[in-house]
């Protein structure tokens, strides 16, 4: 077994809040406020200055501890300052940072352990492009790779979607208000519908059937509205769409569309991957193998920026510097990735990520009960989705905006997703023990009912 057993590399079992946001944290939200970006947003959700963060915890500049059920947006599947993946880090930074694309047992090593855990038909017969810091360098490698490869330029991506904030990765990605102030970005994108059968109130085979049949006719009938298309661009399990779930057959309907339309499936496993649905990658639990991935949040280990592009070999044709970006040879970062996997290898992580989360989704199903607001509670693994609506059946975000902030106050920081606001996501460590899942767990259920009282009442 590599590196301390998950019970210990946390501060705590559970939070220790006094005052939210303290003194010292008031302070440097002031600080902040006068010189950083107007862009800033997650400071002003969850008010605080951190400190330092151990396992699923954090602890803030006023000493106050608290569960950590957000992890960065899923960058630390191991956990904060996880001893193991630090101990690589630290010497590999005292002997090589940057190496470009020149080959170092580093990146070796993580290519072939990358390998050794691809789904499907991509295992044996993959290759690896990795990229700048961010996940949408990744998706831009995979528009790119799909263009190459089909000569086309047509995108078809998905309702409810979101890929990342640079010009391709946003051409893709849904959500309109997000991407106009930014417009022209790429042409001919086409978004087809994602089944989401509780929005819909639809019958999950029913929403699959749609959804599949606006893609075909997307891409197979002369009135379409997708010119010559390049490729089909699909988050396996929707992230910040609001953790949602796509019922069996849809990712297995996609593969046979692109096959027959000779047109390479790329899915977008930068924040379900790497093991935070219970398996490395989400598409693994439909049993379909893309021809391209992207991954990235975890990949680096412990919050270490690393993209990466894995596709299979035939799709391989590109010549010398055809893709390029000065920070593809983060050597520390890679470092970091290959310990975060053999961390969770070592310590059964998928298994247990699939039986805390499935304890999760189970107690805020029983803190449901009888609360006609919370309308649905799904996802796969660490990856928590709870859908909130009004007394009409309308999106109710306000609910979730209280929800978070009444977890903050005690000691729980998660956080929201979906289109509308009201879906509260949780994404915690794959090393959350089952004593904080617990604890943080009952903090939530405390949440939904007291919100019940003040907000839906």
């Amino acid at each position: 077994m590599v590196g301390p057993p998950i019970h210990d590399l946390h501060f705590a079992e559970e939070p220790s809040v006094d005052e939210v946001p303290g003194p010292a944290s008031r302070s440097l939200l002031d600080r902040q406020g006068e010189i950083d970006s107007s862009a800033v947003a997650y400071p002003n959700d969850i008010p605080l200055a951190f400190d330092e963060g151990r396992g699923a915890t954090l602890k803030d500049v006023d000493g106050n501890v608290f569960l950590d059920f957000f992890a960065g947006i899923g960058v630390y599947n191991v956990g904060h300052a996880n001893p193991y993946v630090n101990e690589g880090v630290h010497e590999q930074i005292d002997k090589l940072t940057h190496a470009v694309d020149f080959p170092t047992e580093p990146r070796i090593e993580l290519i072939e352990k990358l390998d050794e855990i691809a789904p499907g038909g991509l295992a044996g017969s993959n290759r690896v492009v990795f990229g700048g810091p961010t996940g949408s360098d990744a998706v831009e490698a995979s528009i790119k790779l799909a263009k190459y490869n089909t000569g086309g330029n047509g995108l078809l991506a998905f309702r409810n979607s979101y890929h990342g904030a640079t010009t391709g990765a946003m051409s893709i990605t849904s959500n309109k208000k997000f991407k106009k102030p930014y417009a022209p970005l790429l042409p001919d994108v086409v978004h087809a519908p994602f089944p989401y059968p509780f929005q819909e109130d639809r019958a999950p085979e029913e929403s699959v059937d749609r959804a599949l049949e606006e893609v075909r006719a997307i891409v197979e009938q002369p009135y379409g509205g997708l010119t010559d298309p390049a490729g089909i661009f699909v988050e396996p399990i929707q992230g910040e769409g609001g953790v949602v779930v796509p019922p069996e057959g849809f990712l297995s309907g996609l593969r046979e569309i692109a096959d027959e339309n000779d047109l390479p499936l790329v899915f977008d496993e930068i924040q379900v991957g790497l093991g935070r649905t219970g398996e490395w990658w989400a598409c693994e639990h439909y049993d379909v193998t893309p021809d391209a991935m992207t991954t990235a949040k975890a990949l680096g280990g412990n919050g270490q920026p690393l993209s990466g592009t894995i596709y299979h070999e035939d799709l391989d044709t590109w010549g010398s510097g055809d893709h390029a970006g000065t920070y593809r040879g983060h050597v520390p970062a890679m470092v970091g990735g290959l310990r975060m996997i053999e961390y969770v290898q070592s310590h059964d992580l998928l298994d247990h990520a699939t039986e805390v989360g499935s304890y999760i989704r189970d107690r805020l199903r029983d803190a449901g009960e009888g609360d006609p607001g919370l309308g649905e509670v799904r996802g796969k693994g660490l990856f928590v989705g709870a859908e909130f609506v009004d007394g009409n059946g309308d999106p109710d975000g306000d609910r979730v905006d209280a929800i978070q902030e009444y977890c903050y106050e005690h000691g729980v920081l998660v956080w929201t997703a979906g289109q509308y606001g009201n879906v509260l996501r949780l994404l915690p460590p794959l090393v959350l023990t089952e004593t904080q899942a617990e604890v943080g767990t009952e903090v939530i259920a405390d949440a939904i009912a007291a919100t019940a009282r003040t907000v839906s009442a």
